[in-house]
């Protein structure tokens, strides 16, 4: 193992779901307990008990690192990212199998990882210094670098129970890059930054990586990933679906998450339940979402000079007051390129109620608006303080660039978006110049 930093052998991690844990509680408490429980149990005579049941988070997980490797993790939510990185944190214990870690880990895992609430940001610096095992002294050279970058000198007296969760960024970060671990675990946290910060902390992993250190980075941003990993784990349900080339992985996850097919039917999108983020009760259930050509075709191939219609079917099953539908583009790195609502060109502040029934939302993307790209749709329905149903990137269609290849590609084969616009061309005199000196 002399060049190996992380050796993750069937390392499985099952959780019980369903199993309320008890709380601190009262003497109060306890004597009201004690003098019911003879009438619950009778409650309870003839009923069946209740069983808790299990998941395996991790299942039979097994993966090398070596020194100086910078590896991405990826994944949709829940597939067991930040519990794999918990266990190589020592945070939490696998069920079956084991992971060997060979040098010092700094871990960004959460907001406030290792952090002591009732201690100033200054003591909180020395304390994960020597956490790390490091030594005052060493703690001492980079302290100034840590408070700089950090960007809170200000509040570098304060308790951080009152930092805001931008500030516990800051400074957590800021500790966990420049107290040089060897090893840096970083789960997606910096999405809780500014933009700025963001751009700040992911040039500042670029000189970790150059500095031949070992990183293990989760993260949503795809763009991210494949600036900073060579190599990409692909989980999926707890356990790898693909470890590999950085980009083959990105591609791979994109796949097997977005759908292939031009129409999604109701029973699909009922699947994804779980995506939804529901503020209210629910009114409204989507029924189909398809792509289709200018002949009410459904396809996800199309040139550069067809119209492309993205249509909505849905049910809405009481009025729903002022209901939305949105339609996003985004590109490979999950980058927003277009959006469009289907009021936008209605007169502001008027409100308008949905009655119950069937409808079909069409959004038409114009013809010779496109590069040649993929694009992937994302679906929206809301309606304010009702619901928000999200159908984040759900779908893709790809577009074959009918203009003129003049052999530039760098000027834009492959741009987002390249629209056909009014040129015009005329010879003129001198005296024709556009002057306005």
């Amino acid at each position: 193992m002399t060049d190996i930093a992380v050796r993750v052998e069937s390392l499985s991690k099952q959780y019980r779901i369903g199993a309320r844990q008890a709380g601190y509680r009262t003497i109060r408490e306890t004597m009201t307990d004690l003098a019911t429980a003879p009438l619950r149990r009778l409650r309870r005579l003839g009923q069946p008990s209740p069983e808790n049941e299990t998941i395996w988070a991790l299942k039979d997980v097994t993966f090398d690192v070596k020194k100086g490797e910078v590896v991405g993790i990826i994944g949709r939510n829940g597939a067991g990212k930040t519990t794999l990185l918990k266990i190589l944190c020592r945070i939490t214990e696998p069920t079956e199998g084991h992971a060997q870690i060979k040098g010092r880990v700094g871990s960004l895992l959460e907001v406030g990882t290792g952090f002591h609430p009732e201690l100033t940001g200054r003591e909180n610096i020395y304390l994960n210094g020597a956490i790390l095992g490091m030594k005052r002294a060493e703690i001492d050279q980079r302290f100034d670098e840590i408070v700089a970058f950090s960007e809170i000198e200000k509040f570098l007296d304060t308790p951080v129970k009152r930092y805001s969760s931008g500030m516990y960024v800051r400074l957590a970060f800021a500790v966990a890059a420049h107290l040089e671990p060897e090893i840096l675990l970083v789960d997606e946290v910096l999405a809780v930054g500014d933009t700025e910060f963001q751009r700040k902390c992911l040039g500042k992993m670029g000189d970790v990586t150059e500095e031949g250190r070992t990183v293990l980075f989760v993260s949503h941003n795809m763009a991210a990933i494949r600036t900073l990993c060579r190599r990409t784990l692909l989980i999926q349900d707890g356990g790898i679906a693909l470890d590999g080339d950085t980009q083959a992985a990105i591609a791979e996850y994109l796949d097997r998450n977005v759908c292939t097919r031009a129409v999604i039917s109701a029973e699909e999108l009922d699947s994804k339940v779980e995506e939804w983020n529901l503020q209210h009760e629910c009114y409204v259930r989507c029924k189909e979402i398809a792509l289709l050509d200018q002949a009410g075709e459904p396809r996800n191939q199309f040139d550069s000079d067809e119209e492309i219609t993205v249509a909505i079917n849905y049910e809405c099953l009481q009025s729903t007051p002022d209901l939305k539908v949105v339609v996003v583009l985004a590109d490979d790195d999950d980058r927003p390129i277009l959006r469009s609502e289907h009021d936008d060109d209605s007169p502001r502040g008027e409100p308008y109620i949905v009655e119950p029934g069937l409808y079909r939302t069409c959004c038409v993307l114009p013809s010779g608006l496109f590069g040649e790209r993929r694009f992937y749709v994302s679906v929206y329905l809301y309606s304010e303080n009702v619901q928000h149903l999200s159908f984040h990137k759900l779908i893709w269609f790809d577009i074959n660039f009918k203009g003129f290849d003049n052999g530039y590609s760098r000027f834009g084969r492959e741009t987002w978006i390249r629209p056909r616009l009014s040129w015009s061309t005329e010879r003129i005199t001198a005296e024709d110049m556009i002057n306005h000196a």
